[in-house]
């Protein structure tokens, strides 16, 4: 059954329900001893440029990316077929492996809009079949839906069936294109950005190792609290890459607008920005279970690069960075990172 959403405050009763599961796992988990728990306050996030972000501890970078070639992603590469350059000036590898087996934290977002009404059984058995295929035991993922609310459909878990079950259960919410109910604030059509927010912020942040967040929509927002910025400000923060399938209902328009500021554009930013990237499928059924098996390869051919920056300092100013693997080849990766002492979000 759907919970009742506030249209006002959809980022209050997501976090009250991620807090109430906390605590039923607090409740359950044994006494053990250890170090005093760390500070829950807040810690003062530097300046954000537009620009693709990954913040790590200065002392060691960490940068997750893919590499492929006309033939597809390629796997076995050598650190010595690589270059990384660090505002134009060559760094040198600690670590170059390839990260096919690090667990993985895979967060599904599906729009159930009425802009999604005949596509989201396509969404549905497409999105089941690669959880099933891609999580190991070792690997955990969730599910949200958004439209005029952002609903959790199903929290962590590694269990494909009960999360087959509860992607089943979402359903489109025909109001949608109503507007508010209280007349006084602008209509909250698709809280698309407030969806992204709430699974990196709320869900993904404290998470180790690789985070994605894979996107069913058409790409338009209506009404989010968040916006673009704040949206992949989020998600940078959490180390998370975000994928975007791009799908619509040819009934509401299925065709989308490639124009500035149009949904495709924001799109492209919002994955390229995070180091993932969109892909359109209209509405057809088998380029959306390409689209996952496109997904799905890249995660089991996914690299990390570790080096100690040149530049020591901890200056918290932007650092561009650049990976190259070879003529002909293209690296997917984020472009840059923060150099803040003691922060380890990107680790």
């Amino acid at each position: 059954m759907r919970s009742v959403r506030s249209f006002l405050a959809p980022t209050l009763t997501l976090t009250l329900i991620i807090l109430s599961a906390a605590s039923l796992r607090a409740q359950e988990a044994p006494d053990v001893s250890g170090p005093p728990p760390r500070s829950s306050a807040a810690e003062q996030a530097p300046e954000l440029h537009d620009t693709q972000t990954l913040k790590v501890n200065v002392n060691l970078v960490n940068v997750y990316f893919s590499v492929r070639d006309k033939s597809g992603f390629l796997t076995g590469l050598k650190k010595d077929e690589c270059t990384l350059l660090e505002e134009k000036e060559p760094q040198t590898f600690k670590q170059f492996t390839q990260e096919k087996n690090l667990p993985l934290t895979i967060g599904i977002l599906l729009d159930t809009s009425g802009s999604q009404q005949y596509v989201l059984p396509l969404e549905q058995d497409a999105g089941a079949r690669f959880l099933k295929e891609v999580l190991t035991p070792k690997d955990e993922a969730f599910l949200i839906s958004f439209d005029i609310n952002v609903d959790m459909l199903a929290d962590y878990t590694n269990n494909a069936g009960e999360l087959k079950r509860a992607i089943n259960k979402a359903s489109i919410n025909t109001g949608a294109t109503s507007g508010s109910i209280t007349g006084n604030a602008p209509p909250r059509g698709t809280l698309l950005y407030d969806a992204v927010y709430l699974a990196a912020n709320e869900k993904l942040r404290a998470e180790a190792g690789r985070k994605v967040i894979v996107m069913l929509t058409d790409g338009g927002d209506q009404g989010s609290q968040e916006n673009l910025k704040s949206a992949i400000e989020a998600a940078q923060k959490s180390n998370a890459i975000v994928y975007v399938i791009l799908i619509a209902d040819n009934a509401f328009g299925g065709s989308f607008n490639l124009g500035f500021g149009s949904p495709v554009a924001d799109m492209e930013r919002l994955a390229g920005d995070t180091g993932g990237r969109v892909i359109n499928v209209g509405n057809n059924g088998r380029r959306l279970e390409d689209a996952f098996n496109q997904i799905q390869d890249e995660l089991r051919t996914q690299y990390l690069a570790s080096y100690t920056p040149k530049n020591a300092a901890a200056d918290g100013k932007y650092r561009k960075i650049d990976i190259t693997c070879g003529s002909g080849r293209k690296v997917q990766a984020r472009k840059g990172y923060y150099a803040i002492a003691g922060d380890s979000d990107g680790q």
